[in-house]
């Protein structure tokens, strides 16, 4: 019976989350399976794979072909490597102590790769909040600027408009007191216009008077 160890898909719509199998090459992709021996989730950055390197070394020994992606995962987990390591020790070509040692000091080096770049991702998500952060500072201080200048202006605007009621106010007194000199001259002018024309007859009696 031929067997293929593949990606069986679960998960949500949009969210999907794998499981890795070992099945029948002629089951559905969705269907039975003979074993599970991990899981896969692509949803986290970087992605989760959680494989059972034992299990999976063990389907590739009796024959078991990966697909493409299982196979990269198989790889990233380091089964391929154990696989191989196997195969060494089977042909005398390295004891089991000298390929258990190769296969640790390759997944110390893959965790310390994992964690650099987990360490390198949370860096540039803290390194983003803190720019996002000095811009909203940067806009809040342009906007409680913008409302001084206002305020400052408005302060400027109702002093200048109040200092220009005081010198009106002042200014309103002297005004004034030259109307009523102008009323008092016209009253006065007023006053002295029918004198001048009571005279006017008197003048024409002298002239008529000499004409005699």
């Amino acid at each position: 019976m031929p067997v293929k160890i593949r990606l069986q898909r679960h998960g949500k719509k949009g969210k999907p989350f794998y499981w890795v199998v070992a099945a029948d090459a002629r089951a559905k992709r969705d269907g039975r399976y003979l074993e599970k021996i991990g899981t896969y989730n692509p949803n986290t950055n970087p992605a989760t794979v959680d494989l059972n390197i034992d299990a999976a070394v063990k389907w590739l020994e009796n024959g078991a072909q990966p697909t493409d992606t299982a196979r990269t995962l198989l790889s990233y987990r380091g089964a391929l490597l154990k696989h191989h390591l196997q195969g060494g020790v089977r042909k005398g070509a390295l004891s089991q102590e000298d390929a258990d040692k190769k296969f640790e000091a390759w997944l110390e080096q893959k965790d310390a790769q994992i964690q650099a770049k987990v360490d390198g991702l949370t860096s540039d998500k803290a390194k983003a909040k803190a720019d996002a952060l000095e811009a909203e500072k940067a806009v809040n201080e342009k906007r409680t600027a913008d409302a001084k200048a206002l305020i400052e202006e408005a302060a400027a605007a109702e002093a200048a408009a109040k200092k220009e009621e005081e010198i009106a106010a002042e200014e309103t007194p002297e005004t004034e007191a030259e109307a009523s000199v102008t009323e008092e001259e016209a009253s006065v002018t007023e006053e002295e216009a029918p004198a001048t024309e009571e005279e006017t007859p008197e003048a024409e009696k002298s002239d008529d008077s000499a004409e005699a």
